[in-house]
C-alpha cells in the first residue's frame, strides 16, 4: 500500500496575509464555508463586494446587479452598467514589466506596462483607420507573443470582438472557426517555430484569406526573423506599417454582457461551435480567480503553458488586471 499523503496547511501569517482572508473579513465571514455559503446565497451582494474589492470601474453604474434573479436562463447580471475589459488590463502605468516572453527559438523580449500601453494605442489607431468598429469581429492566428496580446487588447479595447487560433491549425481548422465570424482584420504571424524548426505558414494564411471573404485587411507579424512578411495577398500589411506611432490610448464603455471574446468547442463532434463570453462576466470571474484563489498580486508573476487556440490563453491575459507580470512561452 501507498504511504498516506502528507497533509499541507499553510502558516497563521500565510492565510491572515492572503487576499481570500483580506475579502473573508471585509465581508463579516469567520471562514470559508461561511464565505461560500453567502456567495450562494446572496450572489448579487457576493459579485457586488468582490467588484469593489478588486476595484472594478464602472463609467456607467449598474441599475440592478442581479436582475430577474428566479430565471437562470434570463437572468441579468449588472444591468445597465457599462465598462471595458482592455482598460482593467492596461490600468496600471510604470515601468514595471508586463509581458516577459520567451520563444523556442531562445528570444526574449519584455515590454513594460507603459510600453504596452502605447503599442496598444498604436494597433487600435490602426485597426480604426481600418474601419473596425464596436461589434466587428478581429481575429488572430497567431503565437503564443507579445503581437497577439497587444491586437486583442486594441480589439477590446474598442468595443470589437477577438477571436484567436493557434498558427499550427491547417487551413480547414481555421476557417471552420473563423469562417463562422466574419471577421474584418486577421492578424497573422509569418511562420513559427517547432520542435527546432521554422513553420512557414504564410501559403496557409493565403488559402484562409482567399476562404473568408469577410477579411479586408491582413496584418503579418514577422514572428520568424529568417522569413519574410510578403504574401500574395493584395490586401496585407505588415504589422510595424499598421501601427499608427504617437496614438492616444481611449476605451469605448460597452454594456456588461458586450460580447468580449469568441471561443470554439473542440470540434470532435462536427464542426467547431462558437462560445461567446462577454466583457464584464469574463472580468470579474478572472479577477475572482486571480485574486482570491491564487492571490496574484501586483509584481507577481503569472505563467501558463498554452496556445492562443485554447481558453486558458484568455485566462492568462486577464492577469494584468490585477497587476501580475505575464510570462509567455511559445
Amino acid at each position: 500500500m501507498s504511504p498516506n499523503p502528507i497533509s499541507w496547511q499553510p502558516s497563521d501569517d500565510r492565510v491572515r496575509s492572503s487576499a481570500m482572508f483580506s475579502f473573508m473579513q471585509l465581508a463579516g465571514c469567520a471562514d470559508y464555508a461561511s464565505l461560500f455559503e453567502w456567495s450562494v446565497s446572496d450572489s448579487a451582494a457576493f459579485w457586488e463586494a468582490l467588484c469593489e474589492f478588486c476595484n472594478v470601474h464602472f463609467e456607467r453604474e449598474a441599475d440592478a446587479i442581479l436582475a430577474r434573479p428566479d430565471n437562470i436562463m434570463d437572468a441579468g447580471w449588472f444591468a445597465g452598467s457599462q465598462l471595458n475589459y482592455a482598460e482593467h488590463l492596461l490600468r496600471d502605468t510604470g515601468r514595471q514589466p508586463a509581458l516577459v516572453f520567451y520563444g523556442e527559438n531562445g528570444a526574449r523580449r519584455e515590454l513594460t506596462r507603459d510600453e504596452l500601453r502605447v503599442q496598444v494605442a498604436a494597433v487600435a489607431a490602426g485597426l480604426r483607420a481600418a474601419g473596425v468598429a464596436h461589434g466587428d469581429r478581429v481575429a488572430g492566428f497567431l503565437p503564443n507573443c507579445p503581437e497577439a496580446i497587444i491586437a486583442m487588447l486594441a480589439t477590446t479595447g474598442l468595443g470589437a470582438i477577438w477571436s484567436s487560433c493557434s498558427p499550427d491549425f491547417g487551413v480547414n481548422g481555421v476557417v471552420d472557426r473563423f469562417g463562422q465570424i466574419e471577421p474584418k482584420v486577421l492578424f497573422t504571424a509569418n511562420g513559427y517555430f517547432y520542435n527546432g524548426k521554422t513553420c512557414d505558414i504564410r501559403s496557409t494564411v493565403e488559402k484562409v484569406v482567399a476562404s473568408i471573404s469577410s477579411i479586408e485587411r491582413t496584418v503579418v507579424v514577422p514572428f520568424a526573423r529568417d522569413l519574410a512578411t510578403d504574401t500574395n495577398l493584395a490586401n496585407a500589411v505588415a504589422w510595424q506599417d499598421f501601427a499608427v506611432a504617437g496614438a492616444e490610448l481611449a476605451f469605448a464603455p460597452v454594456e456588461f454582457n458586450h460580447p468580449l471574446y469568441i471561443m470554439y468547442s473542440s470540434g470532435t463532434t462536427g464542426v467547431p461551435k462558437c462560445i461567446v463570453h462577454g466583457h464584464g462576466g469574463t472580468l470579474v470571474q478572472h479577477l475572482k480567480e486571480h485574486v482570491l484563489h491564487t492571490d496574484v498580486d501586483s509584481g507577481d508573476r503569472l505563467f501558463y503553458f498554452t496556445t492562443c487556440g485554447w481558453m486558458m490563453w484568455n485566462w492568462l491575459v486577464s492577469g494584468l488586471a490585477s497587476g501580475a507580470t505575464l510570462v509567455l512561452f511559445d
